[in-house]
């Protein structure tokens, strides 16, 4: 049955909108005015199966995602319970459009739906909304319609996104304190030297004595910063740019995230967070039964350090030649030896898809060990660099007035 967006108007003059579903527009203000609506305008979310491009399109696109990665894991969970009690797909797609309080979520599952009812596949339906459901996403679908797995495939896909946020939520919570205090510091600094010391170095100005070399270092700075301030906001404003633009440049981008990779810390922290969204990803696809190399490519596409999506492409030529996932891997630097290890066990024993997820698992605490590794060697790092800078600081203010206290004596 196809949905209709409308809006209407109450009784008491208050507006009203939302999704309903009815065979025709006319039946639509018919259901409106039995519920005491004045409708005002009625649309529908879906023009024809196939098409995706009805009316209704324009209520998700020009803004951003309808479902973000919360959303979308916990509407995949609940798609995959109901599939799996043996609900019907058209039933369980109206059953969530119910339970949804956001007008654009509501759009998105009734135009689902209605591509359903039309004879459309899900995985059809959710290609028409490629910006809601990324290709892997769409694909592992496919994969499990055609065997027949939809339910078991959908629970795993909604625990994949949701290991996948969990880890990346702890990543970005281990950095984001460092950040903050990088951050202060830098503003703590700038406030002394633009402000603080300029004032005190007014006090210090007819004096006929030599100013301490710290003293004297301290206010040079100050001015420095204060004249050439500006010009170095604009330099930096500039470069932002710059860099950002470079980095589009594929071999500029390649270089920089393979250096990135070499680095200590952030660098096996990189390199771990990819190796394991790579498997991750890799398990997933090759367990719902898609082929292995079309799997490889979609994993190596997943990965957001280009120097490692180039090595995951390169393994997918490779493999196509005839050579094994391990040793595809093995040849490429930035995968971590467990990948490697795992691979082949996994070939070995038929068992693919399970060891990429153990492996993945195994990445995963790598990387929250790590991350909290990071964390907890900058965050000291950063305090005391803060104070030592602010202890210099103080004392360029203090060394003149105690010099002046021993002369005076």
């Amino acid at each position: 049955m196809p949905a209709f967006a409308f809006d209407a108007l109450d009784l008491e003059g208050r507006p009203r909108r939302g999704i309903v579903e009815a065979d025709t527009e006319r039946a639509v203000r018919n259901q409106l005015r039995a519920q005491s609506l004045v409708p005002l305008g009625v649309k529908a979310v879906v023009s024809g199966a196939g098409t995706g491009r009805g009316p209704g399109w324009a209520l998700l696109a020009g803004r951003g995602r309808a479902l973000g990665p919360g959303a979308l894991t916990l509407w995949t969970r609940q798609l995959a319970d109901m599939v799996c009690a043996g609900l019907p797909l058209e039933q369980a797609l109206a059953a969530l459009a119910e339970d949804l309080d956001d007008e654009r979520q509501r759009a998105l599952v009734a135009a689902l739906r209605a591509e359903v009812n039309g004879g459309s596949s899900l995985a059809r339906a959710l290609a028409l909304h490629p910006r809601e459901f990324s290709a892997i996403y769409r694909a592992v679908v496919h994969a499990g319609e055609q065997s027949g797995q939809l339910g078991l495939v959908l629970d795993r896909l909604a625990r994949d996104l949701a290991e996948h946020q969990a880890l990346r939520g702890k990543v970005l919570a281990a950095v984001l304190y460092p950040a903050i205090v990088t951050l202060l510091a830098l503003g703590i600094v700038g406030f002394l030297l633009g402000y603080v010391v300029p004032h005190v170095a007014q006090v210090y100005a007819g004096r006929q004595h030599a100013l301490p070399v710290l003293t004297a270092l301290m206010l040079g700075l100050s001015a420095g910063l204060r004249q050439h301030g500006p010009w170095l906001v604009a330099g930096l404003l500039l470069t932002v740019p710059a860099a950002r633009a470079a980095l589009r440049v594929q071999r500029v981008r390649e270089g920089f995230d393979a250096w990135w990779l070499r680095l200590p810390l952030a660098g096996r922290l990189a390199g771990s967070f990819n190796a394991a969204r790579f498997a991750s990803t890799l398990g997933l696809l090759a367990g719902a039964g898609v082929p292995i190399l079309d799997a490889m490519q979609a994993a190596a596409d997943t990965l957001g350090n280009a120097a490692m999506r180039a090595g995951g492409r390169r393994a997918v030529t490779q493999v196509r030649e005839g050579a094994s996932l391990a040793a595809a891997l093995a040849g490429e630097r930035g995968f971590p030896n467990v990948v490697t290890r795992f691979s082949r066990l996994g070939e070995q024993t038929g068992a693919l898809p399970l060891m990429l997820q153990r492996a993945a698992a195994l990445l995963s605490d790598d990387v929250q060990r790590r991350a909290l590794q990071m964390a907890t060697i900058l965050e000291p790092l950063l305090i005391v660099g803060m104070g030592l800078v602010v202890m210099l600081i103080v004392l360029a203010v203090l060394l003149p007035i105690i010099e002046l206290n021993q002369w005076a004596g």
